[in-house]
């Protein structure tokens, strides 16, 4: 950990799960803050605006900025604006639709399909309608790839599988925005004004936080907490740089680092 000099933290399942802190949050930010190492927070969340989640962290007792969090949705909105305003058909909840109030909806023949969470309004019909619209020319964008996410009741399925199923059908590879799009982590690390190498992403998940991580040449601290399960990091190729019981321990780990400097 000695050449650690920013971290990039995930949310949901490092910092809290559903609406739940995970004890020892506030203190590490707080130990990161007392060394004057920086860090932003980095979330594929695709139900809340920055904003929203600023506030949720905030009511939490976290002390953050909303210009310190990377989110999948903010990235997807500063995705299309790159290519001009196109039309859209958004997938989206109802309380992210004001980030992409540039666009023109279009719902027959979009220039793209942008997949968030939408959770129990997939059915056969919807997937029918995206599925002709890929063929009529469509291009598809998945706020991320996630299989599936920790919440109040376990693991939950994510939209990845659908993601997936579009895919197949359609014979289109999706254009992934979030983790773990090494654009997306560049995008973080360029706010911290360091190489890769000198950053370290805490997440619970094995592969679009980790191994998403480590293939954008970031090193990789996975949390027993959140979506973490022992099965699946002992079934996955990738390696974590550490592993760690939860956010609490990271004060430890940062001391070791200041050690052996």
């Amino acid at each position: 950990m000695r050449d650690i000099n920013g971290i990039l933290f995930d949310l949901d399942g490092v910092l809290y799960v559903g609406e739940e802190v995970i004890a020892g949050a506030g203190d590490a930010l707080d130990y990161c803050r007392s060394l004057g190492l920086p860090f932003r927070f980095i979330t594929n969340t695709s139900t809340r605006t920055s904003a929203d989640v600023a506030r949720k962290l905030i009511r939490m007792g976290i002390e953050v900025r909303e210009e310190e969090i990377f989110s999948a949705v903010s990235a997807t909105r500063d995705f299309l604006l790159s290519r001009g305003r196109p039309s859209v058909h958004l997938l989206i909840r109802d309380a992210v639709k004001a980030e992409f109030h540039q666009f023109r909806q279009n719902e027959e023949r979009p220039d793209y399909v942008i997949v968030g969470d939408i959770g129990a309004a997939w059915d056969y019909e919807l997937m029918n309608r995206v599925f002709r619209e890929l063929l009529d020319g469509a291009d598809l964008i998945a706020m991320h790839m996630n299989r599936f996410w920790e919440g109040e009741s376990g693991l939950q399925m994510d939209i990845g599988a659908f993601v997936a199923g579009l895919e197949f059908v359609s014979g289109k590879q999706a254009k992934v925005i979030g983790k773990p799009s090494a654009e997306f982590f560049n995008l973080a690390v360029s706010a911290l004004g360091l190489p890769e190498e000198q950053v370290l992403v805490i997440g619970d998940d094995i592969e679009n936080d980790i191994g998403g991580a480590q293939a954008a040449g970031l090193r990789g601290a996975l949390v027993r907490t959140g979506k973490y399960r022992k099965a699946f990091t002992e079934q996955s190729e990738i390696v974590p740089d550490v592993i760690i019981d939860s956010i609490a321990d990271l004060p430890a780990l940062l001391s070791s680092r200041s050690a052996s400097r």
